[in-house]
């Protein structure tokens, strides 16, 4: 009996303990907020019974908690956003009117036709002297152009794209035919010269003589005989160069697609390696 009567005992000794130390707790809680911060206008408060209790359920709770790792979606919501990528600025260089199309001096505009149609890009939109288009290749932005300047005026356009976009010109690529190049061969450079190329020549004083973006050449060939090359550029395409043209333009579609996915040094690679289309068959 003397030995149940003593645990009795301890047992209610523990248990007044209990009570007494949340009842400190609580009244050093209530006197702190009661008296609050005399000298702060703007965080002073008064202490309510209900604070008092919520207060206290918190410390409760948080003594008994254990500290769990923010989820992946709570950890990607403080993580910094990426900066967004600058565009690719895709140039076909040709005359505008039905006068010239479908003429040697337009497959630039063809090409770019061609690759936009191909990515499902319109180019709906008229802005700087330009017909324009917008979208992706893959992840890569890119704004497609045809300057509407006539040919030796490109750079009015393309250079006012550049500067407005702030396009870094390593990511410029001007499409234009190539006089010095067999028919239907391409060839990309990441820099040179105009080439006696007008629509080149314009482009380059509007980047302040600067020739270091890269171009992709489309060979038309040399004039029969004594023709005037002027006169040659406008003429139209025969049956089987149109046939050769439309393999070139496909090849083309594929190169522009490595180089802004895969980076220059591929692209390059796979258009100045190519087999010519006699070897392909």
């Amino acid at each position: 009996m003397s030995i149940l009567l003593q645990h009795s005992k301890q047992l209610f000794a523990l248990h007044t303990n209990h009570i007494q130390s949340k009842m400190s707790v609580a009244a050093s809680i209530s006197s702190i907020a009661t008296v609050g911060f005399p000298n702060c206008r703007r965080h002073c408060f008064r202490a309510s019974p209900s604070l008092s209790l919520r207060i206290m359920a918190q410390f409760s709770s948080s003594s008994s908690a254990t500290s769990t790792p923010p989820s992946s979606s709570e950890a990607a919501a403080v993580e910094p956003k990426k900066p967004p990528k600058l565009p690719w600025l895709i140039v076909g260089l040709g005359n505008p009117g039905k006068k010239y199309s479908s003429t040697r001096h337009n497959v630039g505009f063809e090409m770019v036709d061609a690759i936009a149609e191909a990515e499902g890009i319109a180019l709906s939109s008229v802005s700087f002297k330009a017909l324009v288009g917008k979208g992706f290749i893959g992840d890569a932005p890119v704004i497609f152009a045809k300057p509407q300047t006539y040919m030796n005026k490109s750079g009015e356009s393309v250079g006012a794209i550049v500067s407005y976009y702030k396009i870094p010109l390593q990511q410029v690529l001007v499409i234009f035919d190539d006089l010095d190049l067999p028919f239907a061969k391409l060839r990309l450079l990441p820099k040179g010269g105009h080439g006696g190329q007008n629509g080149m020549r314009s482009i380059i004083d509007h980047f302040k003589g600067s020739r270091d973006f890269p171009r992709l050449r489309i060979g038309i060939g040399r004039p029969p005989g004594k023709m005037d090359p002027a006169n040659f550029v406008l003429r139209p395409f025969t049956k089987q160069e149109r046939e050769e043209l439309d393999f070139t333009l496909q090849h083309g579609i594929d190169a522009v697609r490595i180089l802004l996915l895969e980076g220059f040094n591929k692209a390059a690679t796979f258009v100045n390696t190519a087999k010519p289309l006699e070897q392909c068959g």
